[in-house]
């Protein structure tokens, strides 16, 4: 049983292991996704409470941002010719919502970016401490069941 469990979590750490590298060699297409994914969810804008538009909402109120890369992006949009800019995009009110004096001028995809690599050490840390951990029950694990077949302990 013993090393049944060492086995499973050999397993899952060389999961975490390939995942990590994964996530490390595909970084720059996991910005190329996340920055379509989020113009998509700019053209498809509705303030009707769909969950693109409501994550773009909170985004922008969030990072006091205003589109991909600045808030001309918005202009390209069907919500924007007939409403003008969305409320997450206004500083304070921007009652005129076509105000541009009125909004955000920094995009989210750079906002968002700058966080993801910030905390980027944090997670890294986390994952090494957590991979440490699992290398030590690893290796507990299977020399304790060493022990238990030189019969180092007596059987009760």
């Amino acid at each position: 049983m013993l090393k049944l469990y060492a086995m499973f979590l050999t397993l899952i750490f060389l999961v975490e292991l390939v995942a990590a590298i994964v996530g490390f060699v595909f970084r720059h297409e996991i910005k190329s996704s996340f920055k379509n994914n989020y113009e998509k969810a700019l053209k498809q804008y509705n303030a009707t409470g769909d969950y693109r538009s409501d994550a773009v909402d909170k985004i922008q109120n969030t990072l006091h941002c205003c589109g991909v890369t600045d808030f001309r992006d918005w202009k390209d949009t069907n919500y924007y010719s007939e409403k003008g800019f969305p409320k997450s995009c206004c500083k304070l009110d921007c009652s005129p919502q076509r105000d541009e004096d009125k909004v955000n001028n920094e995009g989210c995809f750079i906002k968002v970016m700058i966080i993801i690599e910030s905390e980027m050490g944090v997670v890294a840390g986390i994952s090494f401490g957590v991979a440490c951990f699992q290398l030590i029950g690893i290796f507990l694990a299977y020399c304790l069941s060493r022990a238990i077949t030189n019969n180092q302990y007596e059987i009760v």
